[in-house]
This record gives C-alpha cells, structure tokens and sequence, in this order.
C-alpha cells in the first residue's frame, strides 16, 4: 500500500463508511462466533488447563483497552505472564517502537522471562486472545478491525491516528493480514485507517480468510529468527576459546 511520509493517507482510500457499526458487521461477527463454537470451546478449554497448571494465579487477564470513539472497556486474554510481572517493560517497549522506524517487533521474539510455560506459544500462535470473541459477543470488538490499544498507548497518538477509533477493534485486521510485526508503527496506522475508510462485508471475509495463512507464515518467520539467534550466539561461543588462545600467545 502506497503512504505517504507526513501522516496523510494518500489518494485512492474512500471515506465512505468511516463511523459507526454497520449491520453487517454485527450479523457476520456472530455467525462466525456461533459457527466456530463446537471448535472453539474445547481448545479453549484445553488453553484454560494449561494457564491453570502452568503457573498460580487466574486463567484470564483483564487489561482495560481503547475501543470505538475512544470508549474504554474490559479487553479479556488468557494469561501469558506470571502474577506480578513488571508490566512497565511494555510501556517502554511501545515508546520505543513509536518514535523508532523499526518493524513493531513483539517483546517475545526477542526472549520475555516474564512469560509462562507455554506462554510464548499462546502468544505467537495468537490463541491467548480467543476470549476476546466474549468481547465481540458484548459488542465491545469485531472479528475484524485494528487491534484495541492500551490507554498509556491512546496517549501517544497524534490527531490523525485517532481515526482508527472510528470503528469497533478486532480480533484481526488488515494489519495482521499486511505484514504485522514486519511493519513500522507509521505504516500500522495508514493500514488500520485505510480500513476505517473501506470496511465492507467483502473486505471482512477477505481479512476473516487470510487471517490464518498470515499468521502461519508470522509464526514460521520468528521461529526461523529464534533459530539464526541460536545460531549465531553458538557460532560466538564457539570462536571464543580459539580468541582466548590467540590473545594468550601475544603475552
């Protein structure tokens, strides 16, 4: 998609359609969730089990999120970190990722000891945030949209990238489906607003559809990232003692 450097979207992204919750939006989101329900309710249940047994404390995290026009409500996930995990690392993580134009990178890609058993996976594969689909029965999210942000997150954002308020969060979005964690935080918002301006049916079940190769392919890429990591820290590991005897013999 073609953006512009200042903020602006460019031309070829249509206002129609920028406020409010169509019908549409609301019937497809239900049917999806009432389909999905015989597969969804034993996969949760098994996700349940592991957070309990994994570590003390409750299965579900609730963290308070920005939604439409900017309206806070209960964000429900299954809990990834250990009670009493120093949650500020994530604030300075996101500050990081705004004034940078680096791709929004996870925290996990890059090794979180705040994480769980199991943590990681639930994280990567996005099966952590299956509860959410109570919020969007609530009518708090949709299946698809931009990602409902943290507020110390709403606090950041400049004027223009309040319009992807204008529209419920989702559970995935344009966004997850364009590149997601390769992307900068600039080119998360042109995504997230040029689908506030041309959300359609065609366009939710285009995005509902191409949902699960993205994240196959997400998953995959930092895998192989983990692996080069290892890799390459072994490949240091391994030049060190031939460095040490390199150095004794100069003495």
């Amino acid at each position: 998609m073609n953006q512009s450097s200042n903020g602006v979207l460019p031309k070829g992204s249509p206002p129609g359609g920028s406020e409010g919750v169509p019908l549409w939006k609301r019937v497809l989101d239900v049917t999806c969730i009432l389909v999905a329900i015989p597969l969804l309710l034993p996969l949760m249940l098994v996700i349940a089990l592991v957070v309990k047994f994994g570590s003390r404390g409750s299965v579900l995290f609730k963290q308070e999120r920005v939604g439409l026009r900017g309206a806070r409500f209960t964000c429900l996930k299954f809990r990834t970190m250990f009670v009493g995990a120093d949650v500020s690392v994530h604030q300075g993580h996101w500050n990081d990722l705004i004034v940078s134009n680096r791709p929004m990178e996870k925290m996990d890609s890059r090794g979180d000891p705040r994480l769980i058993p199991l943590g990681r996976v639930l994280r990567e594969t996005a099966l952590d945030e299956l509860p959410q689909i109570i919020n969007v029965l609530r009518g708090e999210m949709s299946l698809v949209g931009p990602r409902p942000c943290i507020p110390y997150e709403y606090e950041k954002y400049l004027p223009w990238q309040k319009e992807r308020f204008n529209t419920l969060p989702g559970l995935t979005g344009l966004w997850q489906v364009s590149g997601k964690n390769k992307t900068t935080f600039v080119e998360m918002m042109h995504l997230d607003i040029d689908y506030v301006r041309r959300k359609s049916l065609w366009l939710d079940l285009w995005i509902i559809l191409m949902t699960i190769p993205a994240l196959v392919v997400q998953v995959q890429g930092m895998r192989d990232k983990k692996r080069q990591a290892v890799e390459n820290s072994a490949l240091t590991e391994g030049s060190r003692p031939i460095a040490e005897k390199q150095s004794a013999n100069f003495k």
